[in-house]
């Protein structure tokens, strides 16, 4: 297990100095954030997040993510372009030493909540998601700003991107992942880069869009798409979790050969499609962390892992599940639960 630390580049509040002082932090996960989805990534920005990484004593290994552009998921007219400039960019990172990549299919909106700032007893606060709320939100408002949607559509774009999804439902989403994957891994492969899809967040459908990365047989179905070693997860417990149908430690256990990142993070749900996130450990949620870092490590994982979204604690204020201290108390739990399970194995 190699523990790392979400880093937005030079601009982020969490600087490398102070990720560097956390018990057990080994490196970065990072991206290129001013290139646009179905652009090249420049070998100089790849190369500066690198060296300023290596510059602290922490290794870049990990990017997350390399967006897929939306025209790629609905397989539109230049969708075998776009996943060309996408291999590019594999082709660069493994070139400069990046050997897992984290990416998502998620129609339009990436993860999403709808209260950024849900106060906890404890007078911290975290993010959180309620369906109800969700049902009377209109994504073409004007109002409308919350994590997971793209604001450099203008409100036509978003409204034709809605449209032309209209049309796709599941099944028309897998095949298009299907094209995808058969298209990259081969570049993976030969890149030496293992790609890791993250889980959809919520696992479930939003503003009527098709997801298909969700559970158990969903992740089956998409590992043999293309029974690739290549081809994995990320394990993102917070993300499946939300859904009570979804026994993580059994799907850590199945699939840990095949996790090549994991984002772990505990919620409460508080009621059907609803819940927020708490502090890690196992007695602050509904998710049982120790059971589920039992079963990577039994089942034999040995990837990357990065403590998730963290609470604003100790009147921290930043990127909503991004500030410092909630994520460093995780990532030394963490590392603790992966020390002691391995110990007594």
């Amino acid at each position: 297990m190699k523990m790392t630390f979400r880093w937005y580049g030079g601009n982020d509040r969490v600087t490398l100095d102070q990720i560097r002082q956390i018990p057990g932090m080994t490196g970065i996960v990072s991206a290129v954030y001013d290139v646009a989805p179905g652009e090249v990534w420049s070998n100089g920005s790849i190369l500066a997040i690198k060296n300023a990484a290596n510059s602290h004593g922490l290794a870049f290994n990990v990017v997350e993510s390399v967006p897929v552009h939306e025209e790629i998921k609905l397989w539109g007219p230049d969708a075998e372009r776009l996943t060309d400039v996408y291999c590019e960019n594999v082709r660069r990172l493994g070139k400069a030493g990046v050997d897992c990549i984290c990416y998502n299919f998620m129609p339009v909106f990436d993860w999403f909540r709808t209260n950024l700032k849900n106060e906890l007893p404890d007078g911290s606060n975290s993010l959180a998601y309620d369906e109800q709320v969700l049902r009377g939100i209109d994504p073409l408002g004007s109002d409308f700003s919350l994590p997971g949607w793209d604001e450099s559509y203008t409100k036509s774009e978003l409204k034709k991107l809605l449209e032309r999804y209209g049309d796709l439902n599941e099944e028309g989403l897998w095949r298009n992942i299907g094209r995808f994957l058969k298209k990259v891994i081969p570049v993976a492969k030969k890149a030496g880069v293992k790609m890791a899809i993250h889980p959809d967040d919520p696992p479930w459908s939003i503003f009527g869009l098709p997801r298909i990365i969700t559970n158990e047989d969903n992740l089956e179905r998409f590992l043999k798409t293309v029974d690739e070693p290549e081809n994995g997860l990320t394990f993102c417990t917070g993300s499946l979790g939300a859904s009570p149908e979804n026994d993580l430690p059994r799907m850590a256990r199945k699939f840990a050969k095949r996790i090549h990142f994991a984002h772990l993070r505990n919620i409460a749900i508080t009621g059907e499609g609803e819940f927020h996130e708490v502090a890690h450990p196992t007695e602050c949620g509904s998710l049982d962390m120790y059971a589920i870092v039992k079963a990577l490590v039994e089942g034999g994982f040995d990837g990357y892992v990065r403590p998730d979204h963290g609470r604003m604690i100790w009147g921290e204020t930043g990127k909503g599940g991004y500030g410092l201290y909630d994520r460093a108390l995780g990532a030394t739990y963490l590392y603790g639960l992966f020390e002691g399970v391995q110990k007594t194995n």
